[in-house]
């Protein structure tokens, strides 16, 4: 028994022993003490065709589009075109009733008349205070003759000299009042030829040739006209073979934006069949969406400071993109309707064969990232600690484009200058050569985590599958 139990020291000393020297070997070469090697994804610097886009969304409208208001008010009596309608320019399109401005042109006819029978009245008037006038003129000469022979007494010749006087204003007022009648009359021919137009408006025709894309009114409705007020829409007429898309460009990117870049357009009623069209930018807001010109500042001053600023951006559909939609358009009507979603990706610059890496594996990094706009410091007097303003810090190193290349296993922090970019690779103008290899991910290593000199080694995307599934 006691020969049995010394065996078994033995044999647990033997095995301590080799334990205790795997460990010292272990150590020696390097695999026990050996820091954690970080898991990360390589790519290759490549040349590459990088095209550089700015997408947006908005909807698709008519380059040419008419609304239609009425400049007079009234019932629709008669609607001639309904929504849908292709029309030509002096086409009828519908009657407001025109009894009231009927009867308004017949008393402007009335009153025409009547200023030129005043004007008659004033002509007659005029003649007969000119014979009155001859024959004062004649009494006043006569009288003068009789005074001077001493017939007639001072009197009766200060008498027919008054006359004559009143005989002459009497010429120049009826004068006057004919002057006043042709007046009364052009008045009267302006409130007539008023009549005559308003009456006119009744009818409305066609300006444009078109499309009737919106019909906003049924027979017998009433409308307002915009001679009083902002008036009543009644239809709009687009032109159908012409269309745009308008969207919104944050502020960011509409300076990259030109006239005349092209477009790449995806309809949404077309992403089953996976259409896709071509235009072309031809026109671009000066001024964001909601200012104004006038009361721009009070604008302003009512938009929070966190509010997204957009300019418009108008592209035109080219047509030969859509010409086979376009041949069917007698079965199946126009392609395109106003106020269909489309997304659009607009081309601002495009270069070929240049370096290129994943836009995951470029990332900033400065003196100091975690950089705020106060620091803590210590009150000698009364040992608190206080806050120092942002005036008073010292300017920190601005932040650089870095990428982490594998050197032997390690990360090299490497300082680059990017050009432009797509959605998957960007542009490398210095600081990496062909064939270099790179870590593009995961995020939040490239980003943060990772430090120049770090042990790297491949991550294993099944292992990381199996991971992210078992998160989910």
């Amino acid at each position: 028994m006691k020969k049995k139990s010394n065996r078994i020291w033995w044999i647990l000393g033997g095995v301590l022993v080799l334990i205790i020297g795997g460990l010292v070997a272990a150590k020696q070469s390097g695999i026990i003490g050996k820091p954690k090697a970080t898991e990360v994804d390589f790519a290759s610097v490549k040349r590459l065709n990088v095209t550089e886009r700015v997408s947006a969304s908005g909807r698709v409208q008519p380059q040419v589009e008419v609304k239609i208001s009425p400049d007079v008010s009234g019932e629709i009596i008669g609607l001639y075109v309904n929504e849908g309608d292709p029309v030509k320019a002096g086409q009828l399109l519908c009657r407001i009733r025109p009894d009231n401005y009927e009867s308004m042109m017949a008393r402007a006819k009335a009153t025409v008349n009547q200023s030129k029978a005043q004007l008659e009245q004033s002509k007659a008037s005029v003649a007969q205070s000119s014979a009155r006038l001859i024959r004062s003129k004649a009494d006043y000469e006569r009288n003068k003759k009789l005074f001077a022979d001493k017939v007639i007494s001072s009197a009766d010749l200060e008498t027919s000299e008054a006359n004559y006087n009143v005989a002459q204003q009497e010429v120049e007022a009826a004068k006057a009042n004919v002057r006043a009648a042709q007046f009364n009359i052009q008045s009267a021919e302006a409130n007539l030829r008023d009549a005559s137009e308003n009456l006119r408006k009744t009818t409305i025709y066609s300006p444009v040739n078109g499309t009737v894309s919106k019909l906003n009114i049924e027979l017998g409705e009433r409308v307002v006209g915009t001679s009083q007020m902002a008036g009543t829409e009644i239809m709009r007429i687009a032109n159908l073979q012409n269309m745009e898309v308008r969207v919104n460009v944050n502020e960011n990117d509409i300076v990259r934006v030109n006239l005349g870049d092209t477009a790449d357009i995806e309809v949404d009623s077309y992403t089953t069949a996976g259409r896709k069209f071509k235009g072309v930018v031809y026109e671009i807001a000066n001024t964001a969406n909601g200012m104004t010109s006038s009361s721009g500042s009070a604008a302003a001053a009512s938009v929070s400071s966190d509010a997204v600023t957009e300019f418009e951006v108008k592209v035109k559909i080219l047509n030969n993109s859509y010409a086979d939609l376009l041949a069917e358009k007698d079965k199946k009507g126009y392609p395109f309707k106003p106020g269909m979603t489309a997304s659009v990706e607009i081309i601002t610059d495009r270069k070929m064969g240049v370096l290129a890496v994943p836009i995951a594996a470029v990332t900033t990094r400065g003196a100091d990232s975690t950089a705020v706009d106060t620091e803590k410091m210590a009150d000698n007097s009364n040992g608190t600690v206080a806050e120092k303003p942002a005036s008073q810090i010292e300017k920190k190193d601005k932040p650089k484009e870095i990428v982490f290349v594998n050197v032997g296993g390690k990360a090299r922090q490497r300082e680059v200058k990017t050009g432009i970019s797509d959605f998957e690779n960007i542009e490398v103008v210095s600081g990496l050569k062909p064939g270099e290899q790179i870590i593009s991910g995961p995020f939040i290593a490239v980003s943060k985590k990772l430090k120049d000199g770090e042990l790297i080694t491949k991550r294993d995307p099944k292992k990381n599958k199996k991971k992210e599934d078992k998160e989910e």
